[in-house]
């Protein structure tokens, strides 16, 4: 079901909203200031229904890449984080210049998003359970920028992801740091 097209041009904010809307993904938008950590976005967003996204472009040791995406209260550690999506080598921060070429994003505007500019499917993404589980009726993502960010729900997440052709690999964050406490 992705969408065949192959280009090096990439989806920017109007673009997506454009897609979220042939695709049929109900959207709200928030407009805020530019913002560059979940810590600088929760005042225009904690007060709405549903939670906002922490979204991290990642690298293992073998310059493999992955696109994790959790609510932003996630205690995240990129050891245990590396164990649950099997990168060997551990996981790191990737590159600006890796983000830019393969989601069209910079760094504070990482979105699930930008995985409709993967159209080559070179990044994995790692969701967490409860974005698509239904314990929030609504998920928070940047729309390309930094300076808004658009509600869609778990049923809209999954139906952009058929549009893109990636299949997530779903972690448990909460479960494991239970585990790693005992």
């Amino acid at each position: 079901m992705a969408d065949a097209h192959v280009s090096n041009v990439k989806v920017d904010r109007d673009g997506l909203l454009m897609k979220l809307e042939e695709w049929g993904i109900e959207s709200t938008t928030v407009e805020h200031p530019e913002v560059f950590t979940v810590e600088q976005a929760l005042p225009y967003i904690s007060h709405l229904e549903g939670v906002f996204a922490k979204n991290l472009f990642l690298r293992s040791k073998k310059k493999k890449l992955y696109l994790f995406c959790a609510p932003h209260d996630a205690d995240i550690k990129l050891n245990d984080l590396a164990k649950l999506s099997g990168a060997s080598g551990g996981l790191r921060f990737a590159d600006e210049s890796v983000l830019e070429e393969k989601l069209g994003l910079t760094q504070g505007s990482v979105t699930l998003f930008g995985l409709i500019n993967d159209q080559a499917k070179e990044v994995t993404l790692v969701l967490d359970r409860r974005l698509l589980d239904g314990t929030y009726t609504k998920i928070y993502f940047h729309p390309m920028v930094n300076t808004a960010s658009i509600a869609v729900s778990p049923a809209g997440i999954q139906t952009f992801l058929q549009h893109t052709g990636h299949r997530p690999l779903i972690v448990d964050v909460e479960k494991t740091n239970e585990e790693s406490q005992s």
